[in-house]
């Protein structure tokens, strides 16, 4: 994503599927790839398709975009059976149980879920209720991925959720989640008020978060769990896509209250920003002014902004130049001091440096 200087082929495709069919194959080579590097080909397959345009494609490129079709078709439909296995597993413990990210967008029917692949199912519950769940789930074959006792104390006293519940015979893994942020987080919010507004979903056991939560978990997830932002271009194009789902009436004021009330309005200061600067998405011009207002000034501003587009924006390659690995890693260690205090960051680091070297199995050494 190039930002108003000059939109990349992938941005203007997804926003306007029509410009594709008129580009050639040169052009056609270069989308691609920033489709597949941004794990975007499956939404784009989904976007010419709907919009009458797949037909008139190359048919080199329109292999690329039938098969990310077909993979995505799939996926949503193992999606459908592993959720099916979870709520047999749940269904009995009168919890509720409310689904997050992308399970959360195919489930409610949003446009953010066409095209995606998905790599795991979240849920979130209440905490008093966690001992219960993951035993239900570990009685039908979800057994925890992490053995190692500091990674569970990790897990379970530190972080947001349960280490990775993975199933024994499908391999399809589960988080379990209490809350949206580690409780040693320097940002604070309350997972209570999050699924006590929590949505019911005609037809469905499970939950989805209400709109204006949704959207702002979105965007906590991305710039601030994320880290080095793994899939920061697809995540900001979710983003983007609730955003033309949801805004209207007045979402918007809506969403500054609640982001105040949850404690959340850094991460929605950032996404605003970085919609309007990178997908000049459609948002009020007050909305944009206020987040142009809170954004971090200074040298921390200037950095911070750097770092995050350049884990934000579109590529056609996984290589990166000498300067983006160092944003990158400022971005990891950036995630590391928003998940923990130093003091316990630095004890958890020193702990997981040494067992680097010196693990505590024999066989680990010899590997």
């Amino acid at each position: 994503m190039m930002g108003k200087e000059g939109a990349s082929l992938l941005v203007r495709a997804l926003k306007n599927p029509a410009f594709a069919g008129n580009m050639d194959l040169c052009q056609w080579d270069v989308l691609v790839r920033q489709a597949r590097v941004s794990r975007l080909l499956g939404s784009l397959a989904f976007g010419l398709n709907d919009a009458g345009v797949l037909s008139r494609v190359p048919i080199e490129p329109r292999r690329h975009l039938q098969w990310a079709f077909r993979v995505s078709q799939a996926y949503h439909a193992e999606l459908e059976w592993e959720l099916s296995c979870i709520e047999k597993a749940l269904g009995r413990l009168g919890t509720q149980v409310v689904l997050l990210k992308g399970a959360a967008y195919h489930v409610a029917g949003l446009r953010a879920s066409a095209g995606r692949v998905f790599s795991d199912v979240d849920i979130l519950v209440d905490r008093d209720c966690l001992g219960d769940v993951e035993a239900a789930l570990m009685l039908r074959g979800w057994a925890n991925s992490h053995h190692d006792p500091y990674d569970q104390r990790y897990y379970r006293e530190w972080m947001h959720e349960l280490p990775p519940m993975q199933h024994i015979e499908r391999g399809t893994t589960l988080d379990l989640h209490h809350s949206i942020l580690p409780p040693t987080a320097r940002l604070k919010t309350s997972p209570q008020r999050l699924i006590e507004a929590s949505m019911a979903v005609e037809g469905r056991y499970f939950r989805v978060l209400k709109p204006e939560d949704m959207f702002l978990h979105s965007a906590t997830h991305l710039f601030f769990s994320e880290g080095e932002m793994t899939h920061g271009c697809r995540d900001l194009w979710d983003l983007y896509r609730m955003a033309e789902e949801f805004g209207h009436d007045d979402f918007w004021e809506r969403l500054q209250s609640r982001a105040k009330e949850l404690g959340l309005t850094e991460p929605l200061v950032l996404a605003i920003h970085f919609l309007d600067d990178l997908l000049e998405a459609s948002l009020p011009e007050n909305l944009v002014a206020w987040a142009k207002a809170r954004f971090p000034r200074g040298l921390r501003g200037v950095l911070l902004r750097s770092c995050l587009r350049s884990g934000l924006i579109v590529r056609d390659s996984y290589e990166k130049a000498l300067g983006e690995t160092m944003r990158e890693w400022f971005l990891i260690v950036r995630g590391h001091q928003e998940k923990m205090p130093a003091p316990l960051l630095m004890k958890h680091l020193s702990r997981k440096a040494w067992y680097g070297v010196f693990p505590k199995d024999p066989a680990a050494r010899r590997r």
